[in-house]
């Protein structure tokens, strides 16, 4: 059997998922911003304290088949807006304008780019064209553009965009010290629509920086140490590849992806034909759907509300999570976006946090203890929450501690069940699959607000993302236009897409033959896309007719070992078994001994009833009044609302 490891890197905490000849074993790390090799390293060497009982990296490392990595990285820069000053470079000024269709992309072209864009003329010979270069790159570096994107449009743009990069190198070689790096539009997709484009390749320049040193530091490092395999990047496509081989974009959402990767086993596992995603991280709320199996897809993604080349899963992400800042604004309380991270942390981490969480909120509420959070591993402190919570939040609002504790945990919950309403449709047959390190913690209360009676907690909640990375399989995507719809241009172009897959799989370390060709053809346009799955290229030309603006997909896999959820089947019912109680506070300034629960205890069919605490491995929730828990035969926990509502 393999040897797995798959990394979730979150905001606020890294999570490490080890498969070892089918047994699941896990642990975190807190996520260092400042250098995210540090917490990648340090979990290694936990992991490899699962394995050997003391630190042994190298010896992890040379013995693992497969590690895969994702991060969430992307996302919280997007939602926190923290990347480069990016300038843009077109040769129709009529593209900013669609880049801004909509008030939340204009707001969005504004954070990231704002008045740094110029308009170049390309219909002059390369000495005139050269001149406007210089004045334009040194108009929009002075205007503080560290990073440019070049995006030219018309039927030869990439042509033309192929002759500015030749003219920009020679004007701004790349050795020289200062140099604007440069990143151009038909290099990183090539996709015939303008906007989707280029709004593709200025995301991407935006997220490039903070995945870039620290991926090919960390793949160094790896290979250092004589690991196996290279470091593979989960991507938000489902696919797994190389560094070199994947592009910044593609790490948008990969966290999430994992954890609807494994929603989609959860599906399958449970027979669920609606089961929604709600992933809790440090920084976000990520909601995802899974119906009839199927993994919800856009085929031309929204990234932060803008429209992308990329097929994405329909993943929505909200700013709440478990270290988003409570505000008071205008006598309002608030939570989120943004968010204490890791570094300093919430206040009862006692790292210097100097803002409320709801990781404060539930410490002093009672649900949370020293001993058992983060297995133990990182102290708590509950007088620095209170302080915090007093000065920035009962203090203003003009209320008792107790009062906060509740309306803190009230609008957590309300802001969860909002995302909610926002992303999907919640139905009597809707199931929440919550897991990450908070989705468990205020989960009941969110569903009961959002209409949703029924609620999955997989075993491995707390690193579900992380475990989900485990269905995914080595992969790449390439499309390309079609100038024509015969069979010939189709056929030739088919070619040039498997020759170019055989290549990047090579860089793998797999042969082409290994891998399982899947073509589709895009026709159509903008929102009038229609997407047609190919058994066979001779197909491809009755879907097709003269004039149609079409193009041509490959998607190339090469099966990588997988995770299993465990057991299936029914069970029968029996009591569950408590461990203890604990003391928390109900919202109305009294308190109330509460049994706790340790799920990994508890026999399969095992059956209780709210108030209750469940501790899980790494993660804490509150059953509140009203709730059954049963456990499965694989050990997850499944929740039914049946109070009243």
């Amino acid at each position: 059997m393999a040897r797995l490891i798959n990394i979730d890197n979150g905001g606020t905490l890294t999570d490490f998922c080890l498969v070892d000849d089918g047994e699941v074993r896990y642990t975190k790390t807190l996520t260092t911003p400042y250098d995210l090799s540090r917490c990648l390293f340090d979990g290694l060497t936990r992991v490899s304290e699962l394995v050997y009982g003391e630190p042994a990296l190298a010896a992890l490392l040379q013995s693992t088949d497969y590690i895969r990595y994702s991060t969430t990285q992307g996302t919280n820069a997007l939602v926190q807006r923290a990347g480069p000053r990016l300038g843009l470079l077109v040769a129709d000024p009529t593209v900013v304008e669609g880049l801004a269709a909509t008030q939340a992309q204009e707001d969005l072209l504004a954070a990231l780019v704002g008045d740094r864009w110029a308009a170049i003329s390309l219909d002059r010979d390369d000495e005139a064209v050269s001149a406007e270069l210089v004045a334009r790159v040194n108009d929009l570096s002075a205007r503080g553009a560290q990073r440019l994107v070049v995006a030219i449009s018309g039927a030869d743009g990439a042509g033309a965009e192929a002759r500015v990069k030749r003219l920009l190198l020679k004007l701004y070689p790349r050795h020289l010290l200062g140099a604007v790096p440069l990143l151009f539009s038909w290099e990183l997709v090539a996709d015939a629509d303008d906007i989707r484009r280029t709004w593709s390749s200025v995301l991407n320049a935006f997220l490039h920086p903070a995945m870039e040193l620290f991926l090919f530091n960390a793949d160094r490092r790896l290979r250092d140490a004589r690991a196996r395999q290279p470091l593979r990047i989960f991507r938000n496509d489902g696919g797994s590849s190389r560094v070199s081989k994947s592009a910044a974009v593609k790490t948008y959402s990969s966290g999430p992806r994992g954890g609807l990767e494994g929603t989609r086993a959860l599906a399958a596992h449970y027979g669920l034909r609606h089961l929604v995603m709600v992933d809790v991280g440090g920084t976000t709320t990520d909601i995802g759907v899974v119906s009839d199996e199927a993994i919800h897809v856009d085929r031309r993604g929204l990234i932060d509300h803008a429209p992308s080349s990329l097929e994405l899963a329909a993943i929505t992400s909200y700013g709440v999570g478990g270290s988003s800042i409570f505000r008071v604004v205008d006598g309002r309380l608030r939570v989120g976006p943004d968010s204490v991270g890791a570094a300093p942390g919430p206040a009862c981490f006692g790292l210097g946090g100097d803002q409320p969480t709801i990781t404060d909120v539930l410490l002093l509420a009672g649900l949370l203890d020293p001993a058992t959070y983060l297995g133990g591993t990182l102290p708590l402190y509950p007088d620095r929450g209170a302080k915090v919570i007093q000065d920035k939040v009962a203090g203003p609002l003009g209320i008792s501690l107790d009062d906060a504790l509740r309306q803190m945990e009230d609008t957590h919950a309300a802001a969860i069940a909002h995302a909610l309403a926002d992303a999907t449709t919640v139905t009597g047959d809707t199931v929440l699959a919550a897991f990450g390190g908070a989705g468990p913690m205020t989960v009941c209360g969110a569903a009961r607000r959002a209409g949703a009676r029924h609620v999955l907690i997989p075993r491995t909640a707390a690193v579900f993302s992380a475990f989900g990375i485990g269905f995914s399989d080595l992969g790449q995507r390439y499309e390309q236009p079609l100038p024509a719809v015969d069979y010939a241009t189709i056929s030739d172009v088919a070619g040039r897409l498997l020759a170019l897959g055989a290549r990047d799989m090579f860089a793998e370390g797999v042969d082409a033959s290994a891998c399982t060709p899947r073509f589709r053809l895009t026709v159509g346009q903008h929102d009038e896309e229609r997407v047609i799955e190919l058994d066979d290229l001779q197909d491809a030309t009755t879907h097709l007719t003269p004039g149609d603006r079409a193009s041509l997909e490959l998607v190339l896999l090469a099966p990588l070992p997988h995770v299993t959820l465990g057991e299936g089947g029914d069970v029968g019912a029996s009591p569950a078994e408590a461990e203890g109680t604990r003391v928390l506070r109900d919202g109305r300034g009294g308190q109330a001994e509460t049994p706790v629960y340790a799920l990994a205890s508890q026999r399969p069919g095992a059956r209780g009833s709210g108030p209750a605490v469940i501790e899980g491995p790494f993660f804490t929730m509150r059953v509140p009044e009203g709730w059954q828990f049963d456990t499965t035969a694989a050990g997850d926990l499944r929740l039914t609302d049946r109070g009243e509502r």
